[in-house]
């Protein structure tokens, strides 16, 4: 890094953020287009740990004030948060920016929340882009109403700076590998049960293919959890194995939004307490397995996922705007005190529909020799049929709505053709053309909304 930058400016406060291991965020940084000095740096936050480079605190500022340049212009809708993605190969950084406008000291300002990475760190980051930015996004959401009221908005900003510090270390030394060797899996085994029951095998894996492939695996075996979760990630992609991670060994790590698969640790006492605002705010439902007692447990489907996600926000943000000071609540706490919304902190189920594709392929697989590629390739060939069974899905309900110009209403006719009359494969099939495109389950079954139970019945009497 060049050492003629600017000097920081004597008000910028700056928090030092204690990490575990090495942390490839090299800073994040607050700033605000000030009408008479320009941009400005509000705060800084960097990791105290393992670092793969260092930025002096007059870089950080450098960088931060490059964030805003030309965005006096900015012009969007209000509440807009635009996303810039920076790559300074001259200074070997990357730069992730939020826009978004606030209220500081009265006057309405452009504002930038920015991360820092080495650029050699791009591919690692990459994956996890997603992941951080939606986390940003909501985070900037709380933090706007605080600035509305002229509260200290770096305290909201910390408390989802800090965690994604946390994740992306965690994430550097813990990830799961983008090829998973099938012999550090349960399929490998000689027989089916030798690791674990049959029936818990069977629900795991159809429980995680319905919930879009989210899965938490707990227990107090970090081996054990760990082959679940190497297991589990055999029915990921690539890219979403990336955004997976092993549990640690001697110490867990907290529950991190976003991720498709986690595995994580009990404590001593044989208990592990998940944050139910985290839970509620992953981008697709999640399936909880415990390893300690074999049981599986899913969230309601994509629809009403999404529903009783947006209505918590709804209700959390609504909660921090009727606050009288900054005492009163902290930003991180369940909201309880909206009288239209409860929520339902009892939000896993059991696994309530059976199917026959994951019973038939794990009988099936366990028919073949162990040790040797045919397993694996027996795996992809599962994979790629309920690939093509989604893509047929929806060129089924594309024709019968005519590109969703019509409701669609032929829930019965669809599992027939498709044979898909067993309820737990059609929600398989659903899951997959759900991440091939957004919002098919809350088109089907949201007009009018059906509550999980309510959708049974609907799946029940068709």
């Amino acid at each position: 890094m060049s050492s003629g930058c600017p000097p920081q400016s004597p008000a910028v406060a700056k928090s030092e953020v204690a990490i575990e291991g090495e942390c490839p965020l090299l800073a994040a940084t607050f700033a605000y287009w000030d009408n008479i000095l320009g941009p400005r740096v509000r705060h800084i936050w960097v990791p105290k740990g393992d670092q793969l480079m260092f930025l002096s605190d007059g870089e950080v500022t450098f960088l931060a004030n490059h964030t805003l340049n030309g965005e006096i212009l900015r012009s969007a809708e209000c509440g807009a948060v635009d996303v810039k993605f920076f790559v300074l190969a001259e200074k070997g950084v990357i730069i992730v920016s939020l826009i978004f406008d606030g209220e500081l000291k009265g006057d309405k300002n452009t504002c930038a929340l920015s991360i820092i990475l080495p650029q050699t760190e791009l591919a690692f980051y990459l994956p996890l882009h997603t992941i951080c930015v939606e986390r940003l996004k909501h985070v900037i959401r709380k933090g706007r109403i605080w600035m509305q009221k002229g509260y200290n908005i770096i305290s909201v900003l910390s408390l989802e700076i800090v965690p994604i510090m946390e994740l992306l270390a965690s994430m550097k030394t813990h990830s799961v590998p983008e090829d998973i060797d099938i012999k550090d899996t349960v399929l490998n085994d000689d027989d089916i049960g030798d690791s674990c029951h049959e029936d818990f095998l069977h629900k795991a894996i159809s429980s995680h293919l319905q919930t879009c492939g989210c899965s938490i695996v707990v227990g107090s075996n970090p081996e054990k959890v760990n082959k679940i979760v190497r297991t589990l990630c055999l029915f990921l992609t690539p890219a979403e194995r990336k955004c997976s991670r092993l549990c640690k060994a001697d110490s867990s790590f907290k529950y991190d939004t976003g991720l498709f698969v986690q595995g994580l640790l009990k404590d001593s006492t044989g208990s592990f307490v998940l944050p139910f605002r985290q839970v509620l705010y992953s981008p697709y439902p999640t399936t909880h397995i415990d390893v300690d007692i074999n049981t599986v447990k899913q969230m309601p489907p994509c629809h009403e996922h999404t529903y009783n996600q947006r209505r918590y926000m709804r209700s959390e943000l609504s909660t921090l705007w009727k606050t009288d000071s900054e005492e009163d609540i902290p930003p991180d706490t369940v909201i309880h005190t909206d009288e239209t919304f409860t929520p339902d902190l009892n939000i896993f189920q059991d696994v309530m529909h059976k199917d026959t594709l994951v019973k038939s392929f794990i009988d099936e697989v366990f028919m073949l020799k162990p040790g040797l590629s045919l397993r694996s390739t027996y795996l992809a060939q599962f994979l790629l049929l309920l690939h093509r069974k989604a893509l047929t899905l929806l060129k089924y309900i594309e024709d019968e709505t005519q590109k969703g110009k019509k409701p669609f209403r032929s829930l019965r006719n669809l599992k027939t053709d498709l044979d898909l009359t067993v309820e737990g494969d059609l929600n398989i099939v659903l899951a997959f053309a759900e991440k091939l495109r957004a919002g098919l389950h809350s088109f089907v079954f949201g007009k009018p909304f059906y509550t999980s139970m309510q959708e049974r019945d609907v799946l029940m009497s068709f």
